[in-house]
């Protein structure tokens, strides 16, 4: 899969010479796993922010390596970040969307713990679905783009983030319970992954109200599993 093109900071400025003194960027990793929590990512950006880390994309678009090396660089690059995470067992009582939007009050909330966030700021989120909660709607002014985490540096940062925060938490689960193999997987589906419950049954960490109805892959997992 080619890197594809680099995001730009075209919306943000346009946001920023309206007058708003931040912008916010947040995108979520993990949505489509059977195991392991979903992590939304948010950052924060302002008039000061500096030009694009070299190589930064959405994560889905970037190997494992290359999102490690640029992880702590989209966090120096931004103005502030955090990570929000709701686990299998919140996903299985509440089911994703809710958990979505908890994730992303936990980030938020974790912020604004760190920085001033202003009421009102713009809040950028790829998609074109509101799925952020009104925790956040009520102190955020939410903006929908499809393919913001393509086009927008900051969700492209915000992605980054949370997909390396995610990934290097499933390889720790990993090291603990090797039967599934998440070092490679991250908890996504592939034929390994569907043996290994075969096998053992499902973890802890599983979404189990997500695997009665489960069908095992007909092709190869995506690109480094980089789906969100």
């Amino acid at each position: 899969m080619a890197a594809g093109r680099a995001p730009s900071l075209k919306l943000e400025r346009s946001l920023l010479d309206e007058g708003a003194p931040v912008v916010l960027a947040c995108d979520e990793v993990g949505r489509g796993a059977l195991a392991g929590p979903v992590t939304v990512g948010i950052v924060v950006i302002d008039p000061t922010v500096k030009r694009i880390p070299a190589g930064l994309r959405d994560s889905k678009l970037l190997p494992e390596p290359k999102r490690e090396l640029l992880a702590p660089r989209a966090a120096a690059w931004v103005r502030g970040w955090a990570v929000g995470e709701a686990s299998a067992a919140e996903i299985d009582e509440l089911g994703i969307m809710a958990c979505l939007g908890l994730a992303g009050a936990r980030a938020y909330a974790t912020l604004g713990e760190a920085i001033e966030l202003p009421s009102g700021a713009p809040l950028v989120l790829d998609g074109n679905f509101d799925w952020i909660g009104t925790p956040i709607e009520r102190r955020a002014r939410v903006i929908t783009r499809i393919k913001a985490d393509r086009d927008c540096a900051s969700v492209s940062a915000a992605s980054v983030i949370a997909k390396v925060h995610r990934d290097r938490a499933m390889r720790r689960a990993h090291d603990e319970l090797p039967l599934y193999a998440w070092d490679e997987n991250k908890g996504y589906s592939t034929r390994a992954h569907f043996a290994a419950l075969d096998e053992h049954g499902p973890s802890a960490l599983h979404r189990h109200t997500w695997l009665h109805d489960r069908t095992e892959p007909e092709a190869p997992a995506l690109f480094d599993l980089g789906v969100g």
